[in-house]
């Protein structure tokens, strides 16, 4: 099992959150990652665009399988990751490194009802 970090909350579809004031960096976990196998596509939504917790976001295609990312809380897109859409691989190599959105979060209080990194190893094992 790889490293979870402790500073950061996660859901039960396998994305991380960080969060920095009112804003939220979200991305796929290393368990996510390796599980897809090699990632070769990412589509990501517009920046704008508002989310509503566990509605589908984005997609990520690796050359096993075609997945949903889920937005672990709602809020609006403040930016996405146009690096890791280019260059989509580098979430296998660095996925807590590989933000794909960043959002203003409309309901803070969602976040209670995340992960932590002891509860999502215990969800990964």
């Amino acid at each position: 099992m790889s490293k979870i970090p402790a500073n950061l909350k996660y859901s039960k579809e396998h994305e991380w959150v960080k969060l920095e004031g009112d804003t939220a960096t979200i991305g796929i976990t290393d368990f996510a990652q390796s599980q897809l196998g090699d990632i070769v596509y990412l589509e990501l939504p517009e920046v704008g665009a508002d989310l509503n917790k566990d509605e589908a976001f984005g997609v990520v295609e690796s050359i096993k399988s075609v997945s949903d990312l889920y937005a672990p809380i709602a809020g609006k897109v403040l930016e996405t990751n146009n690096e890791l859409t280019d260059s989509p691989e580098n979430i296998n190599t660095d996925s807590y490194g590989s933000w794909m959105i960043k959002i203003k979060v409309s309901s803070p209080e969602e976040l209670s009802k995340l992960l932590s990194s002891n509860d999502y190893s215990a969800l990964c094992n």
